[in-house]
């Protein structure tokens, strides 16, 4: 199953990600539309600073989004059965329409991932923008810090 990958240095914290994330899931599909919209768009993508070596001598950007973990936690902490893994293509999906909001999911999520959409009362999370042949933040980045492929391609990638 194909991932996204955050090459952390290549990584400028532009965060065009961000935007193309709240683009895509949008009504409007567009950044500019969706400025216009009744409730701002969320992205499910966000842009984090880690220091690399504890003396904050390197710190570095990174995108954190959902890692579709094989035993995912969300999914075992979800008390409506919102979040499960979807059979057909191995994604771990929120589905909106039994989520209640307890955040639950969001307390045990080891990378943080998943977002509170405070309006709808509902958690959001990396759906891998499942209307577009690649996730709309692999395609914004512009210095190729995320890869989207599949677990055996990134480890080759880091040799």
């Amino acid at each position: 199953m194909k991932k996204v990958y955050c090459q952390i240095e290549k990584c400028l914290a532009c965060r065009s990600c961000e935007l193309a994330c709240a683009a895509a899931h949008s009504e409007s599909k567009d950044i500019v539309g969706a400025l216009q919209e009744k409730e701002m768009p969320r992205s499910r993508v966000r842009v984090e600073f880690i220091d690399e070596k504890g003396t904050l001598q390197r710190v570095r950007a990174v995108a954190v989004q959902c890692r579709h973990c094989e035993e995912p936690l969300c999914e075992q902490a979800c008390i409506s059965g919102g979040i499960h893994r979807d059979e057909e293509t191995g994604d771990i999906v929120v589905r909106l329409d039994k989520c209640v909001g307890c955040w639950s999911c969001i307390m045990v999520c080891p990378v943080g991932a998943i977002v509170k959409n405070e309006n709808m009362h509902q958690a959001l999370k990396c759906d891998f923008c499942p209307d577009l042949e690649t996730p709309a933040c692999i395609v914004a980045c512009p210095t190729g810090a995320l890869v989207y492929c599949e677990p055996e391609e990134m480890a080759k990638e880091q040799l």
